[in-house]
């Protein structure tokens, strides 16, 4: 069972923290070449961490095959858009055409813990992956969250079968988490996606008006969502901003035009993005073996919350009407995190010994910090600065295999100089803990420096500059 380590008590540093969230339903369309407005990244406040959530990624048999040994293309252009300017991507879950991607600043890595991501299924009885949701989960500076990315079902008639699919989910969804084992349990959860509410009563003619006029505000409450809420209390229990912006579905492609063809449909606001900050610790229903928390555990989760706040603020909710190359505009919204961390180091830190070239075996020297539960499968890799992923190593070595001197304070692990670049590069050093299923420790830039020998021996740019970029592209 994956279980952060306790943090211990004490520190009581407070920050706030950007989250830039998306949801697109993309329809099986390649990505655009240029993400700037939708990631705003040309703005002076740099998000801590990205969230995206997609729909309809394309899934047809050869391109899922080729999915899944590599990165889809989406996933792929964002990791090169985002990894220079230093975010890596921690987490993504893909069940057909849903992905949920979560990248984070370089900084905030050793304090992203214990990520963990499910799926379930909604589609055709329940085994076709065509809907449903996905999820991902962590813990950030000590603070369980968890972002829920859905495709749920379609059409004007199938609002109750809607909350039905989120019931479903949330209930059917676990991780291995003993302090938030399901969705509920999480401190903050966003749930977004392609809800696929409609606007129901309005007739098109009035609906197009609205639109026109920027009168957005006559149609909310015939906004499937909305009247839903009233009514059902799982719906209950989030908020979400003013929709302020034209709604989303359905447009022709390549246009800023609603649907013109013979079906004309209506215009609605399908692409949601909604949160639920849990004020009080999670209430106990059912029988006493299915309880999630005891009585003295919810006085527990009740104090600590009250010791480490969280808050949530909405600071932009809207559409982009510049992409074109779906019938679903895409939604982002960004919200300041308010937050008391509970701790502010790393469980390791870790540092290169010496001068690192391809010549010579090399030493890693790293010092837990902090007591957590270390694996056999713990292992510290070798990246380039600007690294995308997680899997984006250079080399990596085992570190109880290779483990060469310890005492109290500092452990020495040996690197060999085999995955050594031989080219050399700016490097950094990553701690990944198996148990926590995330970096915990990242090592200060170093240079890595060019082998001598190859340059001497006339190899430098011939037979192993080529080997060795032939392998990093197999790694990439």
């Amino acid at each position: 069972m994956t279980e952060e380590s306790e943090e211990p008590k004490g520190s009581v540093e407070e920050a706030s923290f950007r989250l830039h969230m998306v949801t697109w339903n993309v329809a099986t369309a390649d990505p655009p070449e240029d993400f700037t407005l939708l990631l705003h990244l040309n703005s002076p406040k740099r998000p801590d961490l990205y969230v995206i959530g997609l729909q309809e990624v394309s899934s047809r048999p050869l391109r899922f095959v080729s999915d899944s040994v590599f990165d889809d293309p989406w996933t792929k252009r964002l990791m090169d858009t985002l990894s220079p300017r230093r975010y890596v991507k921690l987490s993504s879950i893909r069940m057909q055409g849903l992905l949920l991607l979560v990248f984070s600043k370089l900084t905030h890595v050793p304090f992203i813990r214990d990520i963990q991501t499910t799926y379930t299924r909604t589609g055709v009885f329940g085994y076709w992956g065509n809907k449903g949701g996905v999820s991902a989960r962590l813990s950030f500076y000590g603070h369980m969250l968890c972002f829920l990315n859905c495709h749920l079902a379609a059409h004007m008639d199938f609002a109750s079968q809607r909350v039905d699919e989120l019931e479903y989910i949330v209930d059917a969804q676990t991780f291995h988490c003993q302090k938030a084992p399901k969705i509920d349990n999480h401190r903050l959860m966003f749930w977004f996606g392609d809800l696929n509410f409609r606007i129901q009563d309005h007739g098109m003619h009035f609906v197009r008006s609205c639109i026109k006029d920027q009168t957005y505000d006559l149609l909310w409450s015939k906004d499937q969502l909305t009247m839903m809420k009233e009514k059902e209390q799982i719906l209950q229990q989030f908020e979400e901003g003013p929709l302020d912006f034209p709604p989303t579905y359905k447009f022709d492609l390549n246009s800023d035009t609603y649907d013109s063809s013979g079906k004309k449909r209506k215009p609605a606001w399908t692409d949601r993005i909604l949160w639920r900050l849990r004020s009080k610790a999670a209430p106990s229903d059912g029988a006493a073996e299915e309880k999630a928390w005891s009585a003295e555990e919810d006085e527990e989760q009740q104090e600590e919350e009250e010791e480490y706040p969280l808050r949530v603020r909405q600071d932009l909710y809207t559409s982009h009407m510049e992409y074109k190359i779906s019938d679903h505009k895409p939604v982002i919204s960004v919200f300041t995190l308010e937050l008391r961390k509970k701790s502010d180091a790393p469980l390791v830190s870790l540092q290169a010994e010496g001068e690192w070239s391809a010549d010579m075996d090399a030493m890693v020297l790293y010092r837990p910090l902090q007591p957590f539960a270390s694996s056999a499968w713990d292992w510290i890799g070798l990246y380039k600065v600007g690294f995308c992923s997680v899997s984006d190593y250079i080399t990596y070595t085992w570190v109880k295999d290779n483990q060469v001197a310890s005492n109290e304070e500092v452990i020495q692990v040996y690197v060999s100089k085999e995955g050594i670049p031989v080219r050399g590069a700016q490097c950094v050093l990553c701690y990944y803990s198996n148990t926590l299923q995330s970096i915990i420790g990242v090592s200060e830039a170093f240079k890595v420096h060019e082998s001598k020998v190859a340059g001497e021996e006339g190899f430098f740019h011939e037979k192993i500059g080529a080997l060795e970029l032939a392998v990093f592209t197999e790694d990439l």
